[in-house]
């Protein structure tokens, strides 16, 4: 198995510029031979709350067809965030996107101190994905701050945690240190897809890794350039590398 955390600059509200940029990851992914893909907490329109609203994606959206011609060309799994729209309410979501074109939505359940004034929380869009042998469970940022998201994400019978955040360097340390303890207090492989540069006036601190059962520091990307992170699992031994993105 194969997996690809993406770190990313997004223009703030460029959809375009944002999803020509999925592309060409998801392209290097490939490159790379990666099984999955995920991306940044709201990758597609870069984080936002006063716009979100008018950003917002639909589950059917015509605007994530490419996305989904990309991963049945690439038998890649996508994961990618953005705004979402569900019978009239918004969610900070991530779009799961599989080879078969069907599409799945993760919505945020612990939201950050300010975000209830724009987006609900929900514990009702919850999927797990299933990739050779193991099964997967979703965070997006804040979750990670509430220990009962991954206690309950390993009572599932999840093996890997892929999180995907928007966290200031001043965030790093403790988000680290989480997704460490998490890793080895709960059996865990856990992934992390962060953002780089800067975005909604603040600095990304970058620094996407990945952490195997045993709280163990596999490998990381550094806090300025976009790229993706690789980690590779043969015989139960995982491997990461960087690919920088230009």
């Amino acid at each position: 198995m194969i997996l690809a955390s993406a770190q990313t600059k997004p223009k703030r509200g460029n959809i375009e510029s944002n999803l020509n940029d999925h592309y060409n990851l998801i392209d290097l992914a490939s490159q790379n031979q990666a099984d999955l893909i995920v991306f940044p907490e709201m990758s597609i329109t870069g984080y936002e709350r006063e716009n979100a609203l008018d950003l917002a994606f639909t589950e059917n959206d015509s605007r994530l067809d490419v996305l989904r011609q990309l991963s049945a060309d690439k038998q890649m799994i996508l994961i990618t965030g953005a705004p979402i729209l569900i019978s009239n309410n918004l969610y900070i979501g991530a779009f799961i996107i599989k080879p078969d074109c069907s599409i799945s939505i993760y919505t945020k359940q612990y939201l950050h101190s300010g975000e209830e004034k724009f987006f609900k929380s929900s514990s009702g869009h919850n999927p797990k994905i299933r990739l050779c042998n193991e099964q997967i469970s979703i965070a997006i940022c804040s979750d990670i701050d509430n220990s009962p998201h991954a206690e309950n994400t390993a009572k599932a019978g999840s093996t890997i945690y892929i999180a995907s955040l928007f966290f200031t360097p001043g965030g790093i340390p403790n988000a680290y240190k989480t997704l460490s303890g998490y890793a080895k207090q709960f059996g865990l492989n856990v992934l992390m897809s962060n953002y780089c540069g800067q975005l909604w006036g603040l600095d990304a601190g970058g620094q996407s890794g990945f952490w195997d059962k045993n709280g163990k520091l596999i490998a990381n990307l550094n806090d300025a350039d976009s790229g993706l992170l690789i980690i590779e699992n043969i015989d139960n031994t995982w491997t990461g590398k960087s690919v920088k993105y230009e």
